[in-house]
């Protein structure tokens, strides 16, 4: 069974900065996507942004430029740094495999972004 542990969010000024951190669980993780993705209060779950196997990744619009996805898998784990942040980025973040595996979804970290 995978599991995904997502930590490093919290409260931050517009135009801060976060690092979230996903440790995923699971003999195998090197050859998968990995997405991030995030769910706004009343909306529904969306992606973010994706990292192939061989490290290019991949951006919804609205973070183009200002979000920055990585892995490292030795410590199979995956980042999301946010730079630039807007109130608009306030929702909980999760990652997962991508395309998504609506069985391995983790509890999220929230982050709100608010003067």
């Amino acid at each position: 069974q995978v599991q995904h542990v997502e930590s490093g969010g919290g409260l931050v000024q517009p135009g801060g900065s976060l690092r979230l951190s996903c440790a995923a669980s699971g003999r195998i993780f090197s050859i998968y996507n990995m997405g991030w993705y995030r769910q706004a209060p009343g909306k529904q779950r969306e992606l973010v942004a994706f990292i192939t196997s061989g490290g290019n990744d991949n951006y919804v619009d609205s973070v183009k430029g200002r979000f920055t996805i990585s892995r490292d898998d030795a410590k199979k784990t995956v980042y999301l740094q946010m730079n630039s942040l807007k109130p608009e980025d306030t929702a909980v973040y999760y990652c997962n495999r991508y395309p998504s595996f609506p069985e391995f979804w983790g509890q999220g970290t929230q982050v709100i972004v608010s003067s």
